[in-house]
């Protein structure tokens, strides 16, 4: 079948979006013509997260740039903004390391992240257009239907987080959480296989769309706070032993 372009879409977004599609670490649900720095930001960023580099490791602008095919300043520029989020080290002498995770991280990003999470849930409640509406019926629909693997949870569950911040309409919110997000996911990623509460996220996902969809913001704060409460205990028990 022969893909009919859009209004106002060139070929060479159809080839960035193509590039950007294959990602675990979602880009956000709005990105629609991103710059070659933003496809440089967006893939290093999952390889990061998904520990395809690993914490501390040594980042060469030129094997990034080879991996990628991607030339020097969209990578330059991608890790610039990794490091302005704490992906990445750039140091003076000793050149670009993935940042290391360190234990107290967890604590630092799980004080931050908990109560803003409890916040977008009771505005995006309260504020939810029909456009918002509309697609969470649709990832209500995803839920039931069910992920074939982790990779694909993992995909699903950024979706519903992305489009709870998106009925926020708050875009300063939305940014933060964002940002906060990648940070909890690339935690996840580094206890992954021992993880066990993987059905429990989709249930809590459930209830947390269902509860915006009804107008419910003490429901939607609740159980907001509850999903990613519950996240952060075991990931903590997992990364302490």
């Amino acid at each position: 079948m022969v893909r009919t372009r859009s209004r106002g879409e060139t070929a060479g977004q159809r080839t960035a979006g193509a590039l950007l599609a294959d990602l675990t670490v979602l880009p956000p649900p709005d990105t629609r013509a991103p710059s070659l720095s933003d496809i440089a930001y967006y893939r290093v960023r999952d390889l990061i997260v998904t520990l395809q580099l690993e914490p501390g490791a040594a980042l060469d602008e030129r094997d990034v740039m080879m991996q990628l095919a991607l030339g020097r300043t969209p990578v330059r520029e991608a890790v610039r903004r990794l490091a302005s989020e704490g992906l990445v080290e750039i140091f003076a002498r000793r050149g670009t390391v993935v940042a290391p995770v360190q234990v107290r991280d967890l604590a630092r990003v799980s004080e931050v992240r908990v109560p803003l999470e409890a916040l977008a849930a009771r505005l995006a409640a309260d504020r939810a257009d029909a456009f918002d509406r509309d697609a969470m019926v649709s990832l209500l629909s995803s839920l039931e239907t069910g992920a074939t693997s982790q990779r694909d949870l993992i995909r699903l569950d950024q979706r519903v987080h992305q489009q709870v911040y998106r009925a926020t309409h708050n875009r300063y919110l939305q940014s933060t959480l964002a940002e906060y997000l990648t940070l909890s996911l690339r935690l996840w990623f580094l206890g992954l296989e021992q993880v066990q509460r993987l059905d429990d996220a989709v249930d809590e996902h459930r209830e947390l769309l269902s509860a915006v969809l009804d107008g419910n913001p003490d429901a939607a704060e609740q159980t907001a706070r509850a999903h990613v409460t519950g996240f952060w205990d075991e990931i903590r028990q997992v990364l302490a032993t």
